[in-house]
């Protein structure tokens, strides 16, 4: 939201630099995002300094007017150039002793050639020596004014368009300004302005107003706060009536419409807004219209109450009516709506609409119908003034697909007492602007009538909240400023009765009064104190600490970490099993009211999940290579809440390898490729000792490539190739997938609860290879454990490099070569001692295994 200091000054009194204003609103929870300087310098370089300088507002301005060079100036006279057809010869009285003469080719400036106007042609004016935006380029370029002939006339001056003094990239034609314009003063103080940018985040739509904004300004600086414009029925009151004799009003769903208002204008006269209308509204950045669309808008930033003006005349009246009907409901099943905008929408039953006798005029609070718009032959206005269910407005908002200024507001719930002061406000300025006549009289229901909410606050709980010493009286000042109604009771220290105002719609506990009085006060003012308590015991959590383990082993594998949904459908589930049975409905948690059927269960794997975004992610990369750590969800008997019990899922597919002018490795990711990955990460986690792949069968996984880990007995998961039918299932085909799902909890239920480091020897180590025959069904996990239980402490480590079968092995058995590293933390092994051991060794695996050394 955009905020012109110069509209922000008409309700409170500014004499600080507007850095510094920024700061204050920072501070208090109104992020200003940005300040646009418009044709004027900023007040100093930044504030002093409360927060870093990358949390300021950023600063944008483009050219700054030199106040004795670009002024105020009238033409006062308009004549032919005398060599040149297109060209013109303005003379301009800008405050100086004598009047000069420029030469200039604006068409809005020849078109007064010997036909003066009755009023004043007031224009912006540059002189000799001013700095100006370039018109003729289109990258901003600035030029400095000089004097020169053109066409054998002498020209030192400049008539400007809005272009040449960064206002817009408007140049067909210069700026014209209002006829009061002094002549003479700076451009910079009659034109000039600084806008202040807001983030304001949450639903506070009372923030979304420029009279909002000056409200907590005043409260910040104790200025006084001027809200003329929110009593004008105070001043000119109206009769107010649930049915006015002009319009036959209705609210069929007040669940989604607390309160609709609307009021008639009648004869006015739709042409252009004035001069300063319109600059605010693009200061602010909304485009000008008319006149009557321009009110709607200017209200709404000033008031924060969305308006809409409807063509009277093209309003209908309920059949057998004798006046125009405006009917808030529901839409109805194929209802469609052409909007403002002159797009055909379809409607759903959940939408809200504004209709007449004859259908819809409106998507309440999104956009306005095409076919009852304001229009050059508008000469009625019925004004409506509404509020509607900021949730069901957001929702219909984004299901069209609309943008609006009007939804934003309604989005993040509007004040429902705002709805005739903003009629009162709109109706006297289109009565000033677009000399139209307010009826005296406004239709209003109003269902959702809420009472205001008082609440006792003590101002001690306020000290004991923020940790500071305010004063009670200035409590109920801020409380005051901020137009909440404070009743005070007699005692100096006692409680306070606060009754919250309508447009507070977000302040319910005495704890939300505290956070007012505390931003107010300033956050700022608060002193950095040290607890003053003993620091709790600081206790692990070994559970967080695995997982992050887990996290940064497998991205230093590779992989990249990805979220999916907990959420799927049946259909997805079954496409992990290759015969497609469908899940049983009773074995899965189902949510009650699913956004769509695609999120309709809670998963009990995360597979399913994992292979789609594989999928889509090959769209864009060869090879993709994720893992996913989350929850499942698996029901208990007898119990409401399921089980969630995390695991970890892992899928890889594509080269091994990425291209290089080395050459190209045409292998694929496989499953000894995922084996590396898992024994990594038990490696990692100190468990690879202790760990073993099995074979094993599932019907997700490709027979043969599929394994079992188990780490100290206890079984992890299964991993291996996912089966060709699956891969094909989930649009992957002639694509080699390999997949994992383990157990999490049980994975880190297995850590140790140390791990002992041993110094490195400074003592060479004896490597010697060892090759052994053993039965064929004898894993080479069990071989090397018999080595190291009789290596000691002298065997450092063992290596499987080598498995054969051939001739030379008898049938049934098979050759593993070990590569052994023997070493001693006091000294150098002797060759004598490294024969011994390798002799225990070999003894050890005849005795236990009825291994013997391959000759």
């Amino acid at each position: 939201m955009k905020v012109p200091l110069s509209w922000l000054k008409d309700y409170v009194d500014i004499d600080i630099p507007v850095e510094d204003l920024a700061e204050r609103l920072t501070l208090a929870g109104l992020e200003v995002e940005a300040i646009h300087y418009i044709g004027v310098a900023p007040s100093h370089k930044g504030p002093s300094g409360l927060h870093s300088s990358g949390d300021r507002p950023s600063k944008t301005g483009g050219l700054v007017w030199d106040r004795d060079k670009i002024v105020v100036g009238q033409i006062i006279s308009v004549d032919p150039h005398p060599n040149a057809d297109r060209l013109t010869l303005a003379t301009v009285d800008y405050g100086a002793d004598q009047p000069l003469t420029v030469v200039t080719g604006a068409p809005n400036v020849k078109m007064y050639e010997g036909n003066m106007p009755d009023h004043p042609l007031k224009i912006a004016f540059a002189t000799v020596g001013a700095q100006l935006i370039d018109g003729h380029y289109d990258d901003g370029r600035l030029l400095k004014l000089k004097a020169t002939k053109i066409r054998g006339i002498r020209s030192e001056g400049m008539v400007c368009s809005e272009k040449e003094l960064g206002l817009s990239d408007e140049h067909e034609g210069i700026l014209y300004l209002p006829d009061d314009a002094p002549v003479g003063m700076p451009l910079a103080d009659y034109l000039g302005d600084v806008v202040l940018e807001f983030d304001i985040k949450g639903p506070f739509a009372h923030l979304y107003s420029v009279i909002s904004i000056a409200r907590e300004v005043a409260a910040l600086t104790g200025k006084p706060y001027r809200r003329d414009v929110l009593t004008i029925l105070e001043r000119e009151p109206v009769q107010i009536v649930p049915q006015a004799p002009f319009l036959d009003l209705e609210i069929a769903d007040p669940d989604l419409c607390p309160r609709y208002s609307a009021a008639l204008i009648r004869g006015v006269k739709v042409g252009p807004s004035p001069f300063w209308m319109q600059q605010r509204l693009l200061r602010a950045g909304m485009r000008p219209i008319n006149n009557i669309v321009d009110i709607t808008n200017y209200v709404m930033l000033e008031l924060g109450q969305p308006l809409h003006a409807f063509d009277y005349a093209w309003l209908r009246p309920r059949p057998g009516g004798d006046k125009p009907a405006i009917i808030v409901r529901r839409a109805r099943p194929g209802e469609r709506i052409t909007t403002l905008d002159g797009i055909e929408r379809d409607l759903d039953p959940e939408m809200l609409l504004i209709t007449d006798g004859g259908g819809p005029v409106a998507v309440a609070g999104v956009m306005g119908g095409l076919e009852s718009e304001v229009t050059e032959d508008t000469t009625d206005v019925l004004l409506e003034s509404a509020n509607f269910d900021f949730i069901n407005n957001r929702r219909t908002a984004q299901m069209l697909k609309i943008s609006s200024e009007a939804a934003t507001r309604f989005g993040r719930r509007v004040d429902p007492e705002l709805t005739v002061k903003a009629l009162a406000r709109a109706g006297q300025l289109m009565a000033e602007l677009a000399g139209g006549t307010v009826e005296p009289i406004y239709g209003d229901l109003y269902p959702g009538r809420v009472e205001l909410r008082t609440i006792t606050l003590d101002p001690a709980y306020v000290r004991w909240i923020l940790g500071i010493e305010i004063p009670r009286d200035e409590m109920v000042r801020i409380l005051e400023a901020l137009e909440f109604q404070v009743k005070a009771s007699g005692k100096a220290d006692g409680e306070l009765q606060v009754t919250v105002p309508s447009y507070r719609l977000d302040v319910n506990i005495p704890a939300d009064l505290v956070e007012e009085i505390g931003r107010v006060w300033g956050y700022d003012r608060m002193p950095a104190t040290l607890i003053a308590d003993e620091l709790p015991p600081q206790r692990s959590n070994p559970a967080l600490e695995g997982e992050e383990r887990v996290r940064d082993v497998l991205v230093g594998c590779g992989l990249q970490e990805v979220i999916t949904y907990s959420l799927g459908n049946l259909d997805a589930f079954a496409r992990l099993d290759p015969a497609g049975e469908r899940p049983d409905p009773d074995q899965y948690i189902r949510i009650a009211n699913p956004l769509s059927s695609e999120r309709e269960f809670m998963r009990r794997t995360l597979l399913s999940n994992l292979l789609e975004t594989l999928r889509d992610n090959l769209r864009y990369a060869e090879r993709v290579a994720i893992f996913e750590i989350g929850r499942v969800y698996l029901p208990r008997e007898d119990q409401v809440l399921p089980d969630e019990p995390r695991r970890l899922a892992m899928a890889m597919t594509g080269p091994r390898t990425d291209r290089s002018w080395l050459g190209e490795d045409s292998s694929e990711l496989d499953f000894y490729d995922l084996k590396g990955v898992v024994e990594t990460l038990l490696a990692r986690l100190n468990l690879l000792e202790n760990s073993t792949f099995a074979p094993a069968e599932h019907p997700t996984f490709k027979p043969g490539r599929t394994a079992v880990l188990t780490v100290n007995e206890v079984e992890i998961g299964v991993m291996g190739e996912a089966h060709p039918l699956v891969c094909e299932a989930f649009d992957l085909e002639e694509r080699r997938v390999c997949l994992l799902e383990f157990d999490l909890e049980a994975l880190l239920a297995q850590l140790p609860p140390a791990r002992f480091m041993q110094p490195i020897s400074r003592f060479p180590a004896v490597i010697q290879d060892l090759a052994v025959i053993v039965d064929e069904d004898t894993p080479a996990r069990r071989v090397e454990e018999v080595i190291k239980a009789a290596g000691g402490s002298l065997l450092r480590d063992v290596l499987l490099f080598d498995l054969y079968r051939g001739e030379q092995i008898p049938p049934g058995k098979k050759s593993l070569a070990f590569s052994l590293t023997y070493q001693a933390d006091d000294r150098t092994l002797t060759d004598q001692e490294v024969a011994k051991v390798q002799a225990r060794i070999v003894r050890r695996l005849e005795q236990e295994l009825k291994a013997y050394p391959r000759a």
